[in-house]
């Protein structure tokens, strides 16, 4: 770890920390775990490819990982316990696990929607309740205590053909709000990432021609910024003092807006 501080004095270090990062194969979640790992964190890995957790981890010194599907609740829950077992109690968890499947609403495979919901709403809500009880212990320890939800600067666009996506970031932003109001409270910072346009896999599966079409030109008119410029976010507002909450934070490229 070669930085201590950022410009304004605020020091980096997460040594002895550990973080819990789903969707940590790629993008955002692998950046977040190289990020945090770097300041001194003792990260767990969750994803669903092993092969790709394999090899992030392979990078990270002391890094556990467990492969599981966040739509599956039981492999989740179970995962997380494998994975508390190893590291031990988790006191920074990042449920950054997400799916963008776009269509025309009336022609989208509905399969599609429910993969979305799955994954980007019932997986999330899942991976923090799963983490509650560590991240409470932490703050009645008077120990920071992060749950960072991953949404998405769509949760406040409006963009033909996302309308099922940006509503489930919608959600995942309006819920950060309302666990805010109730955790704040008692010690937990709960905190909402909205990306713009990043470096990810993100998309790359959607069903529909046109949509996929529309994604590529988009990132043509708006060069994605790399997923370390947001897992450095994640890893500052964690740094900061315990008494002190970033709400939410729109992370996204210049030319975007």
């Amino acid at each position: 770890m070669t930085e201590t501080t950022n410009p304004i004095g605020i020091p980096l270090d997460l040594t002895g920390r550990t973080a819990l990062i789903t969707g940590a194969g790629s993008g955002i979640g692998a950046a977040t775990a190289v990020a945090l790992a770097g300041a001194g964190a003792r990260v767990a890995l969750l994803g669903r490819r092993a092969d790709r957790l394999t090899q992030v981890a392979r990078g990270i010194d002391g890094a556990a990982y467990a492969a599981a599907d966040v739509t599956d609740r039981a492999a989740l829950r179970e995962a997380v316990r494998e994975l508390r077992s190893t590291v031990g109690p988790f006191d920074l968890v990042c449920a950054n696990a997400g799916a963008m499947l776009a269509a025309p609403f009336d022609t989208a495979d509905e399969h599609e929607w429910e993969r979305m919901v799955a994954t980007n709403v019932t997986g999330l809500l899942t991976t923090a309740r799963a983490t509650i009880d560590d991240l409470l212990s932490a703050a009645a320890d008077g120990r920071p205590a992060d749950l960072v939800l991953t949404s998405s600067i769509g949760a406040h666009m409006v963009l033909p053909g996302y309308a099922v996506y940006t509503a489930t970031k919608a959600a995942v932003t309006h819920l950060t709000t309302n666990l805010r109001a109730e955790y704040g409270p008692r010690g937990v910072r709960v905190r909402a990432i909205e990306p713009g346009m990043t470096e990810s896999d993100l998309g790359q599966d959607m069903a529909d021609p046109s949509a996929r079409e529309f994604l590529q030109e988009f990132i043509v008119d708006n060069p994605p910024i790399p997923a370390a410029a947001i897992a450095e976010s994640i890893r500052w507002s964690a740094a900061l003092p315990a008494q002190v909450n970033v709400a939410s934070m729109i992370v996204m490229p210049t030319v975007q807006g």
